[in-house]
């Protein structure tokens, strides 16, 4: 049985390090077996199908990266999230979160092999700028778009929990659902 997975890769084309292409990366892919396989944008995100588990798809895809590109470091780490539990934190949202991005930069921060409540202290949110709430495999990150110089969010970034994880605006986030909502129904008709 095939499902449908949204890959999301921490640490790959962030300044200038850790290239990856994401037309060599999708033939790569495709070339392991994967099969539907799309990418969005170059930050790291792929949609495919497959019939292995996301454990499985997860260290197959960490093992061919360094086999197949030239990195910086080795410090890439991949979070194979299913068609639900991507889902889920769309729908599980706060309320309101991201429905104003005229006034609000926000970001889902995706967790990986950590939970919200491991990492929510390394959060300093600066009052009246930032506020951040936990999720299930996630913390939603809202930042005033007026104030976003004066964020604390980049303070995370001295967390040693920084390396477990992946931040994608809301924008990238809510895209990747409509094209993994397509990807899942294609074949299902």
């Amino acid at each position: 049985m095939m499902d449908t997975y949204v890959i999301l890769l921490r640490g790959i084309n962030v300044g200038g390090k850790n290239k990856v292409p994401m037309a060599d990366l999708r033939k790569c892919l495709e070339e392991q077996g994967f099969t539907d396989v799309s990418t969005y944008i170059a930050s790291g995100n792929v949609i495919l199908k497959s019939d292995k588990d996301p454990n499985e798809i997860k260290a197959q895809i960490e093992g061919i990266l360094p086999e197949n590109f030239t990195l910086d470091d080795g410090f890439i780490k991949v979070l194979v999230l299913s068609y639900q539990q991507f889902q889920a934190i769309i729908d599980n949202k706060p309320k309101g979160f991201g429905e104003q991005p005229e006034k609000y930069h926000s970001d889902a921060i995706f967790l990986m092999d950590i939970d919200s409540a491991q990492v929510m202290p390394a959060f300093n949110p600066r009052e009246g700028v930032d506020q951040i709430w936990a999720g299930n495999g996630v913390i939603y990150s809202q930042r005033l778009s007026a104030q976003r110089t004066k964020s604390r969010l980049n303070k995370v970034m001295e967390s040693p929990f920084y390396k477990s994880m992946t931040i994608r605006n809301w924008n990238t986030t809510t895209k990747l659902l409509e094209i993994l909502s397509k990807t899942n129904t294609d074949h299902e008709a």
